[in-house]
């Protein structure tokens, strides 16, 4: 008789400082509050936040993996040993939801590899909330990542993007170092048509959230402060 696995869940957490239960649904408290094995970015911010959602969880008991740019690839696989003998494992985002430009795809991939069911909860993504209030095309859109740094290289890559948005319809969705934010916001405006939409959505969730969409012309007659704010920018020709 097979033995039965543990599952790989996939928590959502906040987008920043703000109550966890305004922005995530009683299932996550619940799923943290049965799990005491975790895989996470950083440790401190992980213990900090299971300590927000849930004050009573014993931080004694807590075991968990760090999955960051330091972490040797052959370790990970092993992160997953306790799902093999029964018992079920959380992946914690550090803002948003795993997999989703952010670490825990890799994860998720070797947890089908070995038949482990991967189990998605419902929280805040800041692409795809960005998306439903940037009325542009939610129907067919792209999440690019970071756009290149090199100043030359990300023009040429907003004028491929902006022309594909053009051609197909699709719109283009990316994100920038929170501290480069007003820098990519001024090159947008210097290199995209003027009748091009352009969203900016920054502070998603938080109490200083800015969503605001507007054809390039009118960005630039007004330049949003968005330096060290978490933003996403979709443009769509």
């Amino acid at each position: 008789m097979s033995k039965n696995l543990g599952k790989l869940y996939m928590i959502p957490t906040t987008l920043g400082d703000v109550d966890p239960l305004a922005v995530l649904p009683i299932t996550v408290k619940d799923t943290i509050e049965n799990l005491d094995e975790f895989i996470v970015e950083n440790e401190k911010t992980a213990r900090r936040f299971i300590k927000s959602i849930l004050p009573s969880k014993q931080q004694s008991s807590l075991r968990l993996h760090a999955l960051n740019k330091f972490t040797d690839p052959m370790e990970v696989p092993g992160f997953l040993n306790a799902c093999l003998d029964g018992e079920s494992v959380g992946m914690l985002s550090e803002a948003g939801v795993p997999g989703i430009a952010d670490p825990g795809a890799d994860v998720a991939k070797i947890a089908h590899e070995k038949g482990i069911q991967v189990v998605p909860l419902v929280g805040p993504s800041s692409i795809l909330l960005a998306m439903m209030a940037s009325g542009l095309n939610g129907q067919s859109f792209a999440f690019n990542g970071y756009l290149p740094i090199d100043n030359k290289e990300r023009r040429n890559t907003i004028k491929k993007l902006e022309k594909l948005s053009g051609d197909i319809g699709q719109s283009q969705a990316f994100i920038e170092t929170p501290y480069r934010n007003n820098k990519m916001f001024d090159e947008l405006c210097n290199t995209l048509s003027p009748g091009t939409q352009l969203c900016v959505a920054c502070d998603i969730t938080l109490p200083t959230e800015f969503i605001k969409t507007a054809p390039v012309t009118i960005w630039q007659r007004s330049r949003p402060d968005l330096h060290k704010r978490p933003a996403i920018f979709i443009i769509q020709k």
